[in-house]
């Protein structure tokens, strides 16, 4: 069995919608049914600088063998930076395919609900639970402006995602998107949050 959940073991078909009821997905084609790992997966979502990359690495820590950890710059690349529900589309099916080994997957990167539940993918989870790092708008700044010149931080783009961070504080309780303020937390306080949040939720 391929570990892409979209293309059917028995006939070969690449499924663009795939059927799934349940823990089980049905070929559009031939009608195969197989079963697979459903499970939750964890949004760590929130503006840059507010902590998302510092967490990845104490979160690994503590949760090796439990979770998976996943970055999801590492595929923001040329060739799907001009489709972004492409590059949302291909991080889903990569998260199902890494929870077939048996564990979920947290992705740390900057996506709001209406950004992963409207896609076909999104059937490949049982839930999926976000939580938004937040900060003070003065804290945001001073961190981004800080950050090395390679990462291409201008000042039109740190007042677009201080206007993310906005929308997101206010739009949070509607969308489901629990909120953690790090404007004065320490690192470890903020694992600490972030790692009590996601076993609270572990199936």
């Amino acid at each position: 069995m391929g570990l892409d959940l979209r293309i059917c073991p028995a006939c070969g078909e690449l499924a663009e919608q795939p059927i799934v009821e349940g823990a089980v997905i049905t070929c559009p084609k031939c009608g195969h049914e197989r079963p697979f790992r459903k499970l939750p997966l964890f949004a760590l979502t929130g503006p840059s600088g507010a902590g998302k990359s510092t967490m990845g690495p104490l979160l690994a820590a503590r949760f090796a063998g439990d979770v998976v950890l996943l970055e999801q710059d590492i595929l923001w690349i040329d060739a799907l930076r001009g489709d972004v529900t492409s590059f949302r589309s291909v991080w889903l099916r990569m998260a199902a395919m890494v929870q077939q080994n048996g564990r979920p997957v947290v992705l740390c990167g900057t996506v709001a609900p209406p950004e992963f539940e409207a896609l076909p993918e999104r059937a490949f989870f049982s839930d999926i639970h976000y939580l938004a790092l937040v900060g003070s708008p003065e804290s945001l700044r001073a961190r981004l402006r800080a950050r090395p010149a390679w990462r291409e931080w201008d000042e039109p783009r740190i007042e677009e995602m201080l206007e993310f961070n906005d929308w997101l504080r206010n739009s949070a309780p509607g969308l489901g998107v629990d909120v953690f303020d790090t404007t004065d937390v320490s690192r470890e306080a903020t694992a600490d949050h972030v790692e009590q949040w996601i076993r609270a939720r572990l199936p």
